[in-house]
């Protein structure tokens, strides 16, 4: 598992933001980036506009398709045979950089064999892309340097997700792409503070800065820092939660800053597990749907109204400044926390201001080691920053990878279909899709002027679909998954093809994640929201 370290270690950019206005080649994955990440989808247009080639992989026409020298329109769940198709294409002309495979790669030769599977026949059968198609795909983006690699949700959030993750690794490590300006392989966090949630240790196998919990050194480190023993155990992931949850394993949930009633998938059985708890604390900015299941609700400050720091997708640590006192009774995220464990007997919660806990981030935390609020004042730094000299990271990977051996491990992929698969009562599939107006169900909706630009939900479908259902556009109509079902209005348009459809999951008027899958990543347990077999009719 060492070569996973590459990309998956911290789940962040290996490159800045701006350097992507600068590519040469841009590869976008699985991202509507003009929607869901507009200040990168600019940099793409940047680079666009000063003569780079631009690779779109979606199944959706998105916007950024009109800016694009090439649309490689994949059938959902197809990821790994496209990538390791155009890693064959690449290989086989010659065009993969021989001189970093020989020095900075390994297990090329076990790759490279892997790849004969992938004959054109076959990737073209499964991704229902023309070969001629991918070819040029492939050349074109080894052929043009620097490159660089877009992707976020359409890529991670499948029952083979780590594998897509990795056959983008493998794409970028075979042209030399990976330690480079303007190159990189590039994952876009979907929620604004995702990277400093990760950061902190939020993931269940990792302590601060991604240090192992299985790992004795680091264990010891922190029950040293922190007064207590500590498990050597993995925890359970987002999901195995609310499994555990369900089956009575856990018995109370404190759910801080998240609204899984519209937001999780297969919805319907995330509520009902967290009905099922004995006691359930939400500690949210707003009485949303899931906090309205709580016993008991602690009202969060809202952005403006704390100090702090965040981290955003590009390792770029800043500081967040109050402007406002908090409203009514409530607190910043830290101080009601500390609360609560000072009122259990708890030590080590004694903090007044969110700089003391910053401070201690910093000195348990390698990669946070040089970062403090005197020098974020003066401006944002991107980690890794070991020493208060040190300037910060911009490119991660110039040197050496994150592996025991300091190389860049290329994976044999064997192609896995998803676990959700259309039949006879459920022939179509749906993807889900972001909104440029509103953001996941709580955070947006309650401004008036968003609601004006875009107020609902509508299905997506090909105009030749909607013939053959008999369903014009505006008609009310049924959707049904093997999880459940909900109305909506159609919108039939071309932006979707043959046999896929879409929805955003933004209103509580269409949970959308009432229909989709809870089938499971094995590596990283992220659920295959992106493919969920469902029929339709007019309701």
């Amino acid at each position: 598992m060492a070569g996973l370290a590459i990309t998956l270690g911290s789940g962040a950019m290996t490159n800045t933001i701006a350097e992507v206005g600068d590519a040469a080649c841009i590869i976008v994955a699985g991202s509507s980036t003009t929607d869901a990440h507009p200040i990168i989808g600019y940099q793409v247009k940047k680079a666009v506009r000063q003569g780079a080639k631009l690779i779109v992989v979606n199944p959706q026409e998105v916007p950024l398709v009109r800016f694009s020298d090439i649309f490689l329109q994949i059938k959902p769940g197809s990821d790994v045979a496209l990538l390791m198709g155009m890693a064959k294409v690449i290989v086989e002309a010659g065009l993969h950089d021989r001189e970093y495979i020989e020095e900075r790669c390994e297990n090329f030769e076990e790759f490279r064999e892997s790849l004969k599977e992938y004959t054109p026949e076959f990737v073209s059968d499964i991704t229902g892309v023309p070969w001629d198609k991918i070819t040029e795909a492939a050349k074109m983006y080894a052929e043009n340097n620097p490159a660089s690699i877009l992707y976020c949700m359409g890529i991670t959030q499948h029952s083979h997700g780590t594998d897509n993750v990795m056959a983008i690794s493998n794409l970028g490590l075979i042209t030399g792409n990976i330690g480079r300006v303007s190159g990189g392989v590039n994952p876009l966090r979907g929620q604004n503070n995702v990277q400093g949630s990760c950061d902190m240790g939020s993931l269940p196998n990792v302590y601060t800065g991604y240090q192992q919990v299985a790992n004795t050194d680091a264990r010891q480190k922190f029950e040293k820092a922190w007064g207590v023993p500590l498990s050597g155990d993995p925890g359970l992931t987002h999901t195995e939660i609310f499994d555990a949850a369900y089956t009575g394993e856990i018995k109370a949930l404190y759910l801080v800053g998240e609204n899984p009633v519209l937001t999780e998938s297969n919805a319907a059985h995330a509520t009902e597990a967290m009905k099922r708890l004995d006691f359930f604390v939400v500690q949210d900015i707003f009485l949303n749907e899931t906090a309205q299941l709580a016993d008991v609700v602690l009202p969060a400050a809202s952005l403006m109204e704390k100090n702090g720091t965040t981290v955003n997708t590009e390792r770029r640590v800043q500081r967040v400044r109050k402007v406002i006192e908090p409203v009514g009774d409530a607190k910043p995220d830290w101080w009601i926390v500390s609360a609560i464990a000072n009122e259990m007997g708890a030590e080590g919660f004694a903090f007044n201001s969110a700089e003391e806990i910053f401070n201690e981030i910093a000195s348990v935390t390698p990669s946070y080691a040089g970062i403090t609020y005197e020098r974020l004042e003066e401006g944002s730094i991107q980690w890794p920053c070991p020493t208060e000299d040190h300037p910060g990271t911009p490119i991660l990977h110039t040197g050496k990878f994150n592996t025991p051996s300091g190389k860049g491990k290329l994976m044999a992929l064997e192609y896995r279909p998803s676990e959700e698969c259309c039949d006879f009562d459920y022939p179509l599939i749906l993807t889900t899709e972001r909104n440029l107006y509103q953001y996941h169900s709580t955070m947006t909706r309650y401004s008036d002027g968003l609601d004006l630009l875009s107020g609902g939900e509508h299905i997506k479908i090909n105009p030749s679909d909607a013939e053959k259902l008999g369903i014009n556009d505006g008609d009310l109509v049924e959707v049904k998954s093997r999880r459940g079902d909900l109305k909506v209005k159609a919108k039939i348009t071309r932006r979707s093809q043959e046999g896929v459809v879409s929805l955003g999951f933004h209103f509580s008027e269409c949970p959308t994640n009432l229909l989709t899958s809870s089938a499971l990543d094995p590596l990283a347990k992220t659920p295959e929201t992106k493919v969920c077999a469902i029929t339709i009719q007019k309701a």
